[in-house]
């Protein structure tokens, strides 16, 4: 949730500056965060492999994966931040139609592409607490991102706390601040508890091709499917843009909420793809349907409170984001959309990362392709061949937790998954 939270954070001051600005940090934002989920989908993979070895008792292997892990996230963090540099602004000319949130999005982009050397180091450590199971320094970590977040935030955004006023450009120098001072947070930690000796973090041992070939067969589905599924909801946005401006605006604000109704959903989705893994290196596959239908219960339950709250007081939930009204009173009909796709998704989610738990990725990857295609086609033919609305539009959610439950469910039933080693 950590760069949600800077989302949501961003959201909620740029809120107050203006539409361009708001709608420039929401395509921006996308734009960088398909990147992002590019590595972490390695960082899936990661988790899956470390969680099995926990399971199996295998300390050495954990650190050597871990390691490995590095050997590709490195490279590829230096890939990601060139196509930030140098495509950024070709790619988005080309499908923004306002020239106002194009040129605000490129601005955007300039001081918050350094960050995602940051984030990549994030992913890795994330993937190492969760696979053996010590998740409480990710809350602290989440914790001192938002926070160095909101303060940065509230200084350069508005010119208080003697910093200059930089409007949307200071809403991206503090987010990356904030992600480096994270990092240094985690490395600190590291070395605190002393994991990088128990666990045999940063030895570099000689590169071994075979350990490194089958980790990166397990990951490359995630990656993918992460890197589709991000980048089909930033082509949401992107033709959400094209109902203007205010369309744009009320989206961002949306997706904030939205990333709010996910809290649980995506931590309790991440304990499931660990824990499956961890039960079926152990050999307790007898477990794992017990699992899913607990979790899948907490999942549903964490998300009906935060869901309950927002269908007593919409207008106050939504003023955290703007104080237009016309904006508040266009929103509400998409909040309580987003409510359903939010309860449909807190199953769905559960369901989905306990398929990639088992190590077949190959399938997880199959699922999510045909649900995002659907779900393409179905944006396309509702808002622009249709003509249909910002709430037409936004309920597509519902569709792609329908679809994602149903078919994560089915191979949980009836797939092979049982006997796969990885």
């Amino acid at each position: 949730m950590a760069q949600n939270l800077i989302n949501v954070t961003d959201t909620a001051f740029l809120g107050r500056v203006g539409e361009v600005e708001l709608g420039a940090s929401a395509l921006g934002g996308m734009f960088y965060l398909v990147l992002f989920m590019l590595a972490l989908g390695f960082g899936t993979g990661t988790q899956i492999i470390i969680s099995r070895r926990h399971g199996e008792g295998n300390h050495h292997l954990i650190g050597k994966t871990f390691d490995h892990a590095l050997y590709f996230l490195l490279p590829l963090s230096f890939v990601a931040f060139g196509i930030l540099f140098f495509f950024s602004t070709p790619i988005l000319r080309s499908v923004i139609q306002s020239e106002d949130v194009f040129r605000a999005s490129v601005d955007f982009l300039k001081y918050r592409m350094p960050g995602i050397f940051f984030v990549f180091g994030h992913i890795l450590f994330r993937s190492f607490y969760i696979g053996i199971a010590q998740t409480k320094v990710i809350t602290w970590s989440t914790l001192v991102m938002a926070l160095t977040n909101i303060i940065l935030d509230y200084g350069l955004i508005f010119g208080n706390l003697g910093l200059p006023r930089m409007g949307l450009e200071g809403a991206a120098i503090a987010s990356t601040i904030a992600e480096g001072i994270t990092l240094v947070f985690l490395v600190v930690y590291v070395r605190q508890r002393q994991h990088h000796k128990s666990y045999g973090l940063f030895r570099f041992e000689k590169f071994d091709s075979l350990l490194f070939k089958r980790n990166f067969r397990l990951a490359a589905p995630i990656m993918v499917q992460n890197f589709l599924s991000f980048g089909i909801w930033f082509a949401f946005f992107l033709i959400v843009e094209k109902l203007g401006e205010q369309a744009l605006a009320i989206s961002n604000i949306i997706r904030s909420v939205y990333v709010v109704l996910m809290i649980p959903i995506w931590g309790f989705a991440s304990a499931t793809n660990s824990m499956v893994s961890y039960l079926i290196g152990m050999r307790r596959h007898e477990l794992i349907f017990k699992l899913i239908r607990r979790v899948a219960a907490m999942s549903a339950g964490g998300v009906a409170i935060l869901v309950v709250i927002s269908l007593f007081v919409p207008e106050a939930l939504l003023r955290i984001y703007t104080n237009d009204l016309v904006l508040i009173h266009m929103s509400i009909p998409v909040l309580h959309v987003v409510n359903v796709g939010a309860i449909l998704l807190a199953i769905g989610f559960v369901l989905f990362n306990a398929v990639m738990g088992t190590g077949k990725t190959n399938i997880s990857f199959a699922i999510e392709t045909l649900t995002l295609i659907l779900y393409l086609m179905y944006v396309v033919v509702a808002v622009r061949w249709m003509g249909g609305g910002i709430v037409t539009a936004w309920l597509v959610e519902v569709l792609y937790g329908m679809m994602l439950s149903a078919l994560s469910f089915l191979y949980l039933l009836k797939g092979n998954w049982r006997t796969y080693k990885i």
